[in-house]
Parts: C-alpha cells; sequence; structure tokens
C-alpha cells in the first residue's frame, strides 16, 4: 500500500578506544616516568586516530569530486561522454549510501536524467532510465522521490508508448516507472495510473475469443509484455483491498490464456503473477474460490511436467522449476522459503509478494543488494529489517568468511553435486521416465 512520506534521519555513533598503556615496574621507573609515558602513549594514540579522520574525510571528498564530475557531464555534447558518466553514477547509486550528497542535487540530477531520456539515443536512455530507479531507491520513499516520481512520470508515460521507440528502451522505461511509483507514490489515484499505463501494454498479449493462440504478436511486441507485466506486478504487491477488487475480476480469468504462448519467459511472467494474485486473493478472503479451478491446474501441471522435445532444454527446465511452485501455491497456498544472507543478518523470502520485490531491487541494485539490505533505511522497510545495525569494524570482519574457508566450502559442494550426477549418468541405475 502507498506509504505516508518522511525524511530520512541519518545518525551514527562511535567511540574512541585509546591504546592499552603498558606499566612500568617501581625499579625501573619513577611514578614521573610512568606519567609521562602514560601521557605520550595517549598522544600518539590520538594522533594516529586524527590521521585516520582526515584520511578519510579526504576519500570521501574525492569520491564526492568525481560525482559532481559524473554529474556535470551529463550535460555533455559527446554522447559517448555522457555514457560514461550515467554509468559511473549507476555504479556510485547502487554501491554506496549517498543520501545527503543526492539531496542536495536532486533537482540538477533530475533535469539531467529527463535531458538525456528526451535527447539521447537507447542506450543512454536505457541507463537514464535506470538511474532515476536508483535515485528513488536513495532518497527513499520521501517528499523528494515524489517529485521525482511525479516529473519523469510523463517522459516514461510517452516513451513507452511510442510504437517508434525501440523496444530496449521502452522496457527500461516500463521498469523505471514502475520502480519510482512502488517507491514515492503516496496517493493510490498515482498508483492506479502508473498501472493502467503498464495494462495498456501487456493486455494485448490476452488471447481473443477468436484467437487459438495468444502469440499472433511479434518477437518486439512479447518481450516488451513481459517487462510491463512483471513491472506491474510489483506494483500489484501495494495495491490497497479496493483496487484489487477490481483487479482480480478484470486480469484472473484472462491471465491463463498467456501460458499457452509460445515465449518461455511470458508463461513464467504470467504463472507467477497467477501464484501472486492467488496468495493476495486469499489474504483478502479466506474462502477465495477460484471458478475454473480444475481447468487452471491442469494448465499448471502439464506445464510443470512438461518434456516437449521442441522446447530448448534449458527453457524446460526453468519453466518446471518455476510451474511446480506455482501450482503449489495455486492448489494448496503454500510457498517454498528462501533465505537471503547478508552481513551477519538474513532474510527469509516466504512469500511470491516478496520474492517479486528482492527479485526486482536486485536486478537494479545487482552486486548492491547486500550492501543495501544492510544499510539502506527504506530498503530495509521494504522488507521489515528494521533499522540499520550499527557493527563496528571488528564485527564486520568477523563475519565475514576467509577465502580458504570460502575455497574449501566452493570444493565440497562441487563434490557433491559431481556425485549426484554421476548417479543419474549411471545407465545401470533404473530412475524410470526421466526428461
Amino acid at each position: 500500500m502507498p506509504r505516508s512520506k518522511k525524511r530520512n534521519n541519518k545518525g551514527g555513533g562511535g567511540g574512541r578506544q585509546n591504546r592499552a598503556v603498558q606499566p612500568f615496574s617501581d625499579e625501573d621507573a619513577s611514578i614521573e616516568t610512568m606519567s609521562h609515558c602514560s601521557s605520550f602513549s595517549d598522544s600518539t594514540s590520538l594522533a594516529d586516530e586524527a590521521i585516520e579522520d582526515v584520511d578519510e574525510e579526504a576519500s570521501q571528498e574525492d569520491y564526492e569530486y568525481k560525482l559532481r564530475g559524473f554529474i556535470d557531464s551529463t550535460l555533455d555534447k559527446s554522447a559517448k561522454v555522457r555514457l560514461s558518466a550515467l554509468e559511473g553514477l549507476k555504479s556510485a547509486f547502487s554501491s554506496k549510501i549517498l543520501y545527503d550528497f543526492i539531496l542536495e542535487r536532486r533537482v540538477t540530477l533530475t533535469d539531467s536524467i529527463e535531458r538525456c531520456l528526451k535527447k539521447g539515443k537507447s542506450e543512454e536512455q536505457c541507463i537514464a532510465a535506470h538511474v532515476a530507479s536508483l535515485l528513488c531507491i536513495q532518497l527513499g520513499s520521501s517528499i523528494e522521490s515524489e517529485e521525482v516520481f511525479k516529473g519523469l512520470r510523463p517522459i516514461f508515460k510517452t516513451i513507452l508508448t511510442d510504437e517508434s521507440v525501440s523496444v530496449q528502451t521502452r522496457r527500461a522505461c516500463a521498469t523505471s516507472l514502475a520502480v519510482c511509483c512502488y517507491v514515492a507514490a503516496d496517493d493510490i489515484e498515482d498508483l492506479h495510473l502508473t498501472m493502467t499505463y503498464l495494462e495498456s501494454v501487456f493486455t494485448t498479449s490476452y488471447q481473443k475469443e477468436d484467437q487459438t493462440d495468444c502469440f499472433n504478436n511479434t518477437h518486439t511486441t512479447t518481450t516488451l509484455g513481459i517487462s510491463t507485466l512483471v513491472a506491474w506486478t510489483l506494483l500489484l504487491t501495494i495495491c490497497p483491498p479496493s483496487l484489487m477488487k477490481k483487479i482480480f475480476q478484470t486480469h484472473l480469468t484472462k491471465l491463463p490464456s498467456l501460458l499457452s504462448c509460445g515465449d518461455v519467459n511470458m508463461r513464467i511472467a504470467a504463472g507467477e503473477t497467477m501464484a501472486l494474485l492467488f496468495e493476495l486473493a486469499r489474504d483478502m478472503c479466506d474462502d477465495f474460490e477460484y471458478e475454473d479451478m480444475d481447468i487452471l491446474c491442469g494448465k499448471l501441471k502439464s506445464l510443470a511436467t512438461d518434456g516437449n522435445k521442441y522446447r530448448a532444454k534449458t527453457d524446460r527446465k526453468k519453466q518446471r522449476s518455476v510451474f511446480r511452485d506455482v501450482l503449489k501455491t495455486v492448489e494448496e497456498g503454500d510457498f517454498d522459503a528462501e533465505t537471503i544472507t547478508f552481513g551477519p543478518e538474513c532474510m527469509y523470502i516466504d512469500s511470491w509478494v516478496k520474492k517479486r520485490t528482492y527479485e526486482t531491487f536486485k536486478e537494479l541494485l545487482a552486486s548492491g543488494i547486500r550492501f543495501h539490505l544492510q544499510a539502506n533505511e527504506f530498503v530495509r522497510s521494504v522488507f521489515e529489517l528494521g533499522p540499520p545495525l550499527l557493527l563496528d569494524a571488528a564485527t564486520l570482519k568477523a563475519t565475514k568468511t576467509s577465502r580458504v574457508e570460502r575455497h574449501f566450502y566452493n570444493a565440497a559442494i562441487c563434490k557433491a553435486r559431481t556425485k549426484a550426477r554421476n548417479k543419474f549418468r549411471d545407465k545401470r541405475i533404473d530412475i524410470g521416465e526421466y526428461v
């Protein structure tokens, strides 16, 4: 559900620990000497800490200077320079918490993104859309992020619905539109309007009454439909009950037609959306019933056991894995939880809502996802992790596994996997029907 706005409060704490002083014996030194040595030790410790603080401060200033250079370069005449600058901002926003720095330059950053989306070519537009999503994630659910979203939404909508624009750019804008709305939208009307934009694209893939196959669409239409459907599914996770009832009536009967599509990714996206809708419907109403449950379960079972040789082996494997989980949710209401570990903490993905949200943030933040789970207040609030933990350097170091430990762990996993594969490859073992 859309969240109330608040400004992020930044705080920190830390203690200063002086270096231990080794005592002298009475025979070696007088009390004066002891006092003098102790003072010298304390002064040395304070000097060392002061040097470390200065180095850290200088490093931060250098980093911010480089970021300011990236922001300035987004207005450069050279497309190559602008691309490099956007890549630099994308990398920085995904790997660090830069709330204060971004807050001071929010308007400039928004103007730069808008200019790149309007004037740039496909690659530049895609990266600019990605940076827009990261900008909102950095600002969190605040007034500032809402202003960013409302400023960029008309541009995203124009690009999304413009058939002359490349499909890669339209897909990037669909994802960014949904993520910015997810983070920033505080009004149900804004949420509903954004979902309507996305629906207008993927609903063209629904099977019509006079069609035998929903895929009279081109590959370009299909890939765009997948991206808009996944983006729309993310916004489902924050829909209020009043809006969900209308969505159930409109889409629960039409989404199953996408399960017959020729593209495996569309079938998977449709299946996961169906599972999420069933999960939300049962949360809202304990006695929820689906009219064509037998027909739907039959489709899901066939996809969960699909062995058609005309499909690629990797596609069959991926499809069976996903639809086993989808079938379990639709039939029994169950979900196989998984654990995500980051630093000394862990998080349980125990629902389709959390799974869809985590996969979206993981795609955007890439290798920085674990850092943001630890330190980003907004991301932690999304997954109900509470405020960030205040850990000292020694504790963080203790939670990391050594290189040798990782090597032995990976070797053990590899050995176990090899044994398991060899068992199935042994022709003397009767494994029955194995596809």
